[in-house]
């Protein structure tokens, strides 16, 4: 069964391996704030009282209101949130709620991908990168065809090998590696639809161009 992914304006939550990737960025989110975050999606457009938001998320420990507040400003600061409520609303002497609609980012890559020319496409947070034919590199390189800019990329990082809607990744003996489905990549690795392909800090997610299988799940 494929992870579950949940997307909002630039951000994706990853119920599976419980974490929230923000402009196509590994952002850390402490435990008790993804509960939280998590609790609110589900029961959106619902606002959830003070007092159910601590049971479900703090079961039989004492929890005060400031701290409740902490936890959702921790979040706020997390998924890019400034002082309006457009994702994460208060509501003043009840709890909170959550305003942003969800994102169908499947559909969105696999059109732009066809209008490029490309049967397939990598999806870096708000970024797209159509793939044709041919090989591409990946890195910090000014020539790099998909340039990630990070001290934690190398220059020529990795090297995707297209053919149609088959692509194929090789790691280039890069310093902090590559990796697909959190698998580091020691030899060349087919990419499947959906796969999650890491490059330092960047989570890039491979699209197929009308692909009909499920790949992912969209909570809705």
């Amino acid at each position: 069964m494929a992870p579950l992914k949940i997307r909002f304006a630039d951000c994706t939550l990853d119920i599976d391996a419980r974490q929230l990737v923000r402009g196509g960025i590994d952002t850390h989110l402490p435990p008790k704030a993804f509960e939280l975050l998590k609790l609110l999606i589900e029961h959106r457009p619902r606002v959830l009282p003070k007092t159910e938001l601590i049971e479900r998320v703090w079961p039989g420990v004492f929890v005060s209101d400031a701290s409740l507040a902490k936890v959702v400003s921790r979040i706020r600061k997390a998924i890019g949130q400034e002082d309006d409520a457009r994702i994460i609303r208060t509501v003043h002497g009840c709890g909170y709620g959550f305003a942003a609609e969800l994102d169908d980012r499947q559909a969105g890559a696999a059109s732009v991908a066809t209008a490029g020319g490309a049967g397939c496409c990598l999806v870096c947070g708000r970024r797209e990168f159509p793939l044709v034919d041919g090989e591409h590199i990946v890195g910090r390189d000014a020539s790099s065809s998909i340039r990630l800019e990070s001290p934690k990329v190398s220059r020529q990082h990795a090297r995707l090998i297209v053919r149609g809607v088959n692509a194929t990744v090789v790691d280039l003996d890069s310093k902090n590696g590559s990796f697909v489905r959190g698998i580091r990549v020691t030899s060349p690795r087919a990419l499947e639809p959906g796969d999650d392909l890491r490059i330092g800090p960047f989570a890039l997610v491979f699209h197929v161009a009308n692909y009909s299988g499920s790949t992912e799940s969209e909570l809705r």
